[in-house]
């Protein structure tokens, strides 16, 4: 999945910015992997939704397995956004989720919430939620050592979050879904549980609009937690499917959730 130039070189000022020595996103481009490597996070069957713990109870440890139930069980669903924010394709993204009443996770990149910090406060604003989607977005983090998993992880955190104004980060989406043990549990000792999908709609690959609304029709039998994209390049087919998608959805009688975040 290659990226644009000036889009990776927003990236290095961001990341520069704040001081991090660290390799660009742009020098991990996106590829197939991320499908691939996102079938290993997949369910073969729906996990149950999560109960909220009683009043007064203390804290559930952040569990360490990939999550992809819906807090609200049921026929809900649970949409994600990946690779941004973006200052052109978020806000069209945000609007769209708005007029349907739909709240999302936003899976951001790092350097790219540091550069964009009044749209990772829209979204907190408008009631979403936030995903730590590494410094890097290397989809090859699975073949690193846990020190460079750990500063990928614990310092994108801390970017959305100072984005944010303080607003917590409460998943950690691997980049291509290459979760490791090492991964899963720094995220979660951070109070982030690993967040997979269920249906990988495609459309970072621009396949059409038609096309990334039918894979989600033909494939929600997967599971509740579709992923698309509102970062990474041209993300106009991805904005003109979720009208279509989102009014469908609730045609179908689904209604929209978040992720489960802890387990009873």
């Amino acid at each position: 999945m290659g990226l644009k130039g000036t889009y990776t070189a927003h990236i290095a000022v961001a990341a520069s910015a704040v001081g991090l020595g660290v390799a660009v996103w742009g020098a991990a481009v996106l590829t197939d992997t991320e499908a691939a490597a996102g079938n290993a996070a997949r369910p073969t069957r729906h996990a149950p939704a999560e109960r909220a713990p009683e009043p007064g109870a203390p804290p559930v440890k952040m569990p360490e397995s990939i999550a992809h139930a819906a807090e609200k069980g049921g026929n809900a669903v649970n949409i994600t956004i990946d690779d941004g924010p973006d200052p052109r394709w978020t806000p069209k993204v945000l609007d769209v989720l708005e007029q349907n009443d739909v709240k999302a996770v936003f899976c951001m990149v790092g350097p790219q919430a540091a550069r964009y910090p009044e749209l990772v406060r829209r979204v907190v604003a408008e009631g979403h939620r936030l995903c730590d989607h590494t410094v890097s977005h290397d989809t090859t983090m699975d073949k690193k050592p846990v020190a460079y998993q750990k500063q990928q992880i614990l310092q994108g955190k801390k970017m959305i979050e100072d984005a944010a104004g303080g607003a917590k980060v409460e998943y950690y989406r691997a980049p291509g879904g290459a979760f490791t043990p090492d991964s899963r549990r720094i995220a979660a000792a951070a109070g982030m549980r690993p967040l997979g999908w269920n249906v990988d709609t495609k459309d970072f690959h621009r396949p059409g609009t038609d096309a990334i609304v039918n894979t989600v029709r033909s494939e929600l039998s997967n599971g509740p937690t579709i992923l698309f994209h509102d970062g990474g390049g041209d993300r106009r087919q991805t904005v003109a499917a979720l009208r279509q998608v989102l009014p469908w959805l609730k045609d179908q009688g689904r209604s929209f959730s978040f992720p489960v975040r802890t387990a009873p």
